[in-house]
């Protein structure tokens, strides 16, 4: 938790540092070749990671970008197509990773806060030719990062993911923050997750787990992109030492999601009494919290927070995101209001 002397960090909820039951579990997990199917705690986490959401297998990767990418591949063929949100983070955040590693052709879609126009993704999905690429692939992402942690309602999320299986396309989910927006949405995460083929979800984010994501699909599918990850060098040998970890993620961090959310309005809310212009509050709904800076420089301020101990991102040249987390509580985001306040002057 945040401490008196230490640092305010609202970078990403990637930056959180792991807890003592994490440390103790990742000293005492029992271990195997996780490439052969041996890591005793990575076969179990798997297991249990598929029970929860309601799919028949899991696969343990390093990373969210890596889960994304071996879904994609494994459902997909050079030359084909995928249907995308214009600024997921497919398109904006893995380096180009469906054209350079999948050969794929993207379709950026326009939407917004992860909501696709139903008439625009019909009319987007390829049926296939003999002369032109087809679709065969639909990613949706829920949160949505690019939205402000914006929850896709599960009726319209269900609604989109109709319209790709209808025309014979697969869905794949980018969930990286799925429990994010299950306890903002008072859902359980097999409501959203019964819409789709795959999906992919980080330990590494809300959870607080040092490092890791889960992929989960039919179990010919996630047999696939095992084989996928092995090519990408996603195979980690003796793995249950991390896979402990995201075991007492999983355990401990979805039932605390609501502190993040709730401290994420409680910035908002902090900033907007004293620059409104910059935040609405309004529009933070999970742990995410997205500030236009007008005509002061983004950079500018983030580095005047910096030297008052509070970190937060400056994305763009008058966009700054801060995202709450398990390491930041009430008394953090307090002073990051009046760091805020100082700073804005």
């Amino acid at each position: 938790m945040y401490v008196e002397q230490g640092c305010v960090e609202l970078r990403s909820d990637t930056f959180t540092k792991p807890t003592p039951a994490m440390r103790e579990a990742m000293a005492a997990a029992e271990v195997g070749d996780d490439v052969w199917g041996e890591d005793p705690t990575v076969n179990a986490l798997e297991a249990e990671c598929a029970a929860l959401f309601g799919k028949e297998a899991g696969l343990f990767v390093p990373s969210g970008s890596m889960g994304n990418e071996v879904c994609i591949k494994a459902q997909t063929s050079p030359g084909e197509e995928i249907v995308v949100g214009h600024d997921s983070h497919v398109v904006d955040a893995e380096v180009g990773a469906p054209a350079t590693i999948s050969q794929v052709m993207l379709h950026p879609l326009r939407w917004e806060r992860g909501v696709f126009d139903p008439a625009d993704l019909a009319g987007a999905i390829k049926a296939p030719s003999r002369f032109f690429t087809h679709t065969a692939l639909l990613c949706l992402e829920n949160t949505h990062q690019a939205g402000g942690g914006a929850v896709v309602p599960v009726d319209v999320f269900r609604g989109m993911s109709a319209v790709a299986r209808e025309r014979g396309v697969r869905v794949h989910l980018d969930g990286a923050r799925i429990f994010n927006a299950a306890a903002a949405a008072g859902l359980d995460v097999r409501d959203y997750a019964a819409e789709v083929d795959t999906l992919s979800f980080c330990f590494s984010k809300g959870l607080g787990a040092p490092v890791g994501s889960m992929v989960l699909g039919d179990a010919q599918t996630v047999a696939r992109a095992r084989r996928v990850r092995k090519m990408l060098g996603g195979g980690m040998r003796q793995a249950g030492v991390i896979a402990a970890a995201a075991r007492v993620a999983l355990e401990t961090g979805p039932g605390r999601l609501t502190e993040d959310h709730v401290n994420a309005r409680r910035l908002a809310d902090g900033i907007a009494s004293f620059w409104p212009e910059a935040v609405d509050p309004a529009a933070v709904e999970t742990n995410i919290v997205y500030l236009d800076t007008g005509e002061r420089s983004a950079a500018e301020i983030a580095a005047a927070l910096d030297a008052q101990a509070v970190k937060v991102g400056a994305l763009g040249p008058r966009l700054i995101r801060c995202v709450t987390h398990k390491d930041v509580d009430a008394a953090g985001i307090e002073r990051a209001v009046d760091a805020f306040r100082a700073v804005r002057g």
